[in-house]
């Protein structure tokens, strides 16, 4: 398959299989995935729910838990395998480096706690940073995502859902990692706040340099902002290629039928019986 590696990998996905073990017997999420993603770059994973996106997201962090269990492969991230990791190694890792952006804002903020105690929970589990040190630093990243700095106070239901996942990339930004896996950012907002925090985020990317997994359903709105694009079905990658040519050119027939699925407004209307 073309185009599975990069000249300057951060992060190098090799043969990893995911297995969840049910009363009915195992079942496969993940068959024998290989990929890169380089330093800088934007990959996309596409294709139908289902297909094991977010379990190869889950993977990279090690965020599974019983029945699903990693039962074949290598993570590597800037040459270290993160699979021969201790638990405490994997925390140290989580958010200082790998951060990750949930598709449910909600599900991803602890309603009980404010703004402000969520950032300083981040700080300083991963710093040595004062306390001072933690809000001040919660202040700039507001700023970032344009949230005014007086809702530090405020509560996460207390936002809309535009603002909560703002929050969520507020935090996610906030020990400047390498690597931001978000799945499915913001498949649950209205198209125009999807937009203005997808240019937000492109923009963050642009300023800090960090490289982003980005998951989604939507091919269309991937091939606009990613540098390469995989589809996946089955639990397998089907087709790995820029986002231009899996735009003009796609090769595997799946591909092809995703694209197919989108209505063209250019077509005559047919009558519906």
């Amino acid at each position: 398959m073309e185009n599975l590696y990069h000249p300057d990998p951060l992060i190098q996905i090799r043969n990893l299989n995911v297995d969840y073990i049910t009363d009915n017997g195992d079942f496969r999420a993940v068959d024998n995935v290989s990929f890169d993603i380089g330093r800088g770059e934007i990959f996309g994973l596409a294709g139908e729910s289902g297909c094991g996106k977010s379990t190869i997201a889950f993977a990279i962090n090690q965020l599974h838990k019983p029945p699903a269990f990693i039962s074949g492969g290598r993570i590597v991230f800037e040459g270290e395998n993160l699979l021969a990791k201790s638990k405490k190694q994997i925390n140290a890792i989580r958010w200082k480096d790998i951060a990750m952006v949930f598709q449910s804002a909600m599900n991803s903020l602890n309603p009980v706690l404010s703004v402000e105690e969520q950032f300083v929970d981040v700080m300083r589990h991963h710093t040595n940073c004062t306390r001072d040190e933690a809000i001040a630093h919660a202040e700039e990243m507001l700023d970032l995502v344009n949230i005014e700095r007086c809702r530090l106070q405020d509560y996460p239901h207390q936002f809309s859902g535009g603002m909560r996942q703002r929050l969520v990339i507020a935090i996610a930004l906030s020990l400047k990692p390498k690597l931001i896996v978000m799945d499915e950012p913001t498949t649950a907002l209205d198209v125009v706040v999807q937009r203005e925090i997808l240019q937000q985020i492109f923009g963050l990317r642009q300023q800090f340099g960090f490289s982003i997994m980005f998951i989604t359903h939507d091919l269309a709105l991937m091939t606009q902002l990613c540098d390469r694009v995989a589809v996946m079905r089955h639990g397998q990658l089907v087709e790995v290629n820029t986002s231009k040519e899996i735009r003009t050119n796609p090769k595997h027939p799946y591909t092809q039928q995703l694209w197919s699925s989108f209505p063209n407004i250019h077509e005559a209307k047919e009558a519906v019986a």
